[in-house]
């Protein structure tokens, strides 16, 4: 990488939601940014933490126990195994954090592929 990486270009390239975009990598990880509207399905990584960090809007990360509610600029990280749901009301741009190939259901079967920025 040889210049900075404008997220905002970056999410104006795509309008589709619940399809995160790869925009850097770092030691086994991908950094990602995602544009969010509506219901996600409840889902759950058993092998890593789920980290999210709102760009824009606010996102409600449903929990079976609470729902933590976030506006820019807050992050939370989900526990690795606690299932989870995200829910966005409005449309809510994210950065996403996690290890390189990890499916964002949860599962291989039903993830969405990975894109590239």
């Amino acid at each position: 990488m040889t210049d900075g990486i404008s997220l905002a270009e970056k999410l104006s390239t795509f309008q589709d939601h619940w399809s995160p975009r790869t925009v850097a990598a770092f030691n086994d990880n991908d950094v990602m940014v995602v544009k969010v509207k509506g219901e996600f399905t409840w889902h759950k990584h058993d092998e890593t933490d789920d980290f999210f960090l709102v760009l824009k809007g606010t996102l409600d990360i449903e929990l079976r126990d609470r729902t933590v509610t976030l506006g820019p600029g807050e992050l939370f990280v989900v526990p690795r195994g606690v299932e989870h749901r995200p829910v966005a009301r409005e449309e809510v741009h994210l950065l996403l954090i996690e290890p390189t190939g990890t499916p964002n259901t949860g599962d291989k079967a039903t993830a969405a592929p990975r894109k590239l920025a």
